[in-house]
């Protein structure tokens, strides 16, 4: 068995040494880019321990797992872009350090190389591992095209929500744990209740991304904190906030999302107090214990030595405690 941290350092040792030799390099400077900025490589390094409860050696299937790097990197790029975010990872966005066209370029390239590397898997792997893989994209698209309406909609529902980030976070995780798994030749019911636990633990990880965009340290968390606030995204946060609210903290909270022209710092200071006065941090947090424990659960009904879980245990327990 491989350590997380080993895998990890496995996935951004392959990633460092692709070469990117096609022509314009121009084009393909921000793919580069954007993969060196790091992170925690969460998908790449959940597909080689799912495909590790099976077989031992990962660097087999290292290509198909940074493949979905690639492509989760593809999706944070547009949507810096559409969110018109200045920093990723405490680096500027690629629209910011060139430009919109080469984000929109440079990203659709970076698209179709993920399919590129997706798809070096053995030819008998190669249609579950596409099926799986081009479904999880479209469920994607469909989740950021649900966050984006959602901005102009103040009757989001609490399910409503928690559907639009299972399709745009958490499906990606699970494609990840079940493409390991189908690559170790994983029993289909095994498979299956990987892909369980990657959604269990991918809406905990969304609802956590959602309390750190109030509560982080912009400095560790590597981005400005407030963006979710002052671009009145319908987070878990806001719709039961609004839901539980009083009338003068309700009246409070529409009027500062109505606001048009609003000081930054001023308006996440006061939606930030008003979700304190709600208990909103609490709730969020006895949410997202609820999904993990969900997924540990799960992830007790696979049938393999408890042993070989264990590594992976240790490393969800690890995201539970992130602070970035």
């Amino acid at each position: 068995m491989n350590t997380s941290k080993e895998i990890l350092q496995k996935v951004n040792d392959f990633l460092a040494q692709l070469p990117y030799d096609r022509r314009p390099a121009s084009l393909y400077e921000p793919v580069e880019y954007v993969l060196s900025l790091g992170g925690k490589r969460i998908r790449p390094v959940l597909m080689l321990m799912s495909y590790n409860f099976w077989k031992e050696r990962v660097e087999d299937i290292l290509m198909p797992a940074v493949g979905l790097e690639t492509y989760h990197n593809y999706t944070l790029l547009h949507d810096d872009l559409m969110d018109n975010a200045d920093v990723r990872r405490g680096h500027a966005t690629v629209h910011r350090r060139w430009n919109a066209n080469k984000a929109i370029l440079s990203g659709d390239a970076m698209l179709v190389l993920a399919y590129q590397r997706i798809q070096q898997v053995a030819d008998d792997k190669l249609p579950a591992v596409m099926d799986l893989f081009t479904e999880t994209a479209l469920e994607i698209g469909e989740g950021q095209e649900y966050d984006m309406a959602f901005e102009t909609r103040n009757d989001v529902t609490e399910e409503e929500y928690i559907e639009m980030i299972r399709l745009k976070t958490s499906v990606l995780l699970a494609c990840a744990m079940k493409m390991g798994a189908i690559l170790a030749d994983a029993p289909k019911e095994d498979a299956d209740r990987l892909y369980r636990f990657g959604e269990q633990v991918g809406l905990a990880f969304q609802l956590q991304d959602d309390l750190l965009d109030v509560y982080g340290d912009p400095a560790v968390f590597g981005k400005a904190i407030g963006g979710d606030i002052t671009s009145n995204k319908k987070t878990y946060m806001l719709i039961n906030a609004v839901n539980r609210a009083d009338s003068r903290q309700r009246e409070e909270l529409e009027r500062w999302i109505g606001l048009r022209d609003f000081d930054r710092q001023e308006k996440v200071a006061a939606v930030t107090r008003l979700y304190d006065e709600i208990g909103i941090r609490e709730l969020c947090e006895a949410k997202i214990n609820s999904y993990f424990e969900q997924a540990r659960q799960t992830l007790r009904e696979v049938n393999v030595p408890e042993e070989r879980k264990l590594m992976l245990r240790q490393y969800m327990d690890e995201l539970l405690h992130r602070d970035k």
